[in-house]
């Protein structure tokens, strides 16, 4: 027996345009963050950070995020395990004062769902709403998915060098209509992680009955393992 979908999912379901809810992230989700990266297999740490990086490279670039100046967001399963994560990392000085570098990493088992461009495209809304006029991809030649992402959204490569590609969005100015659409992004967000919060603790409760129903019985069968839970 499985909890039901999350209300919220299953209402903007029918909205259709692959929306998935997306939470701002701060320095108590640290520990999920580095569980996310840590899960990465190696190519696609690879990807990710440009390099073979190893489990303490990715401790020390989980303890330096700096949640008062960067923008960190996630996407959480029904498991409260972040499946996708970016990083929209800012300059606060010097020529690229007015650029946002954007990074990302999605687990293998939730590609193909639209994941990396829905981070890529609320990332962009979010440096566009603090006056950012450019977002930096730095991407690896083979890492496709991104360049794609990068290139569908109007990104023109400035430099290719060393098997990667430096590509940089011009980002339209703010509006009114931008900050609405990110305060409603943020609100639709946090309700989203509520309503998981709510599931996950009835599926424990539900599994909790049915161990205590199955040792009554002396039924050891190990219960059938649950589905991958989407975001």
């Amino acid at each position: 027996m499985t909890a039901p979908a999350t209300p919220l999912r299953s209402a903007l379901a029918a909205l259709g345009g692959g929306w998935v809810p997306i939470r701002s992230l701060a320095r108590r989700h640290r520990r999920r963050i580095l569980a996310h990266l840590l899960a990465l297999a190696p190519a696609d740490r690879y990807l990710r950070f440009g390099y073979a990086a190893g489990d303490s490279q990715i401790e020390r670039y989980a303890l330096s995020l700096e949640f008062t100046r960067d923008e960190v967001l996630g996407i959480f399963n029904r498991r409260l395990e972040i499946v996708a994560m970016a990083h929209l990392a800012f300059s606060q000085d010097g020529p690229e004062a007015d650029t946002a570098e954007f990074g990302v990493s999605v687990l293998q088992r939730y590609r193909g769902r639209g994941l990396g461009s829905r981070l890529f495209q609320l990332a962009c809304l979010h440096a566009r709403n603090r006056n950012m006029r450019f977002l930096l991809i730095h991407a690896l030649s083979e890492n496709q998915a991104m360049l794609r992402i990068a290139e569908k959204a109007g990104a023109w490569a400035e430099e290719v060098a060393d098997g990667s590609v430096s590509a940089r969005l011009h980002l339209p100015a703010d509006n009114w209509a931008s900050h609405a659409e990110q305060a409603l992004e943020q609100g639709l967000g946090e309700l989203d992680f509520r309503l998981k919060v709510q599931a996950k603790q009835v599926q424990e409760f539900v599994d909790s009955v049915q161990t205590e129903v199955r040792e009554l019985l002396g039924d050891d069968r190990a219960p059938a393992p649950p589905p991958d839970p989407s975001p």
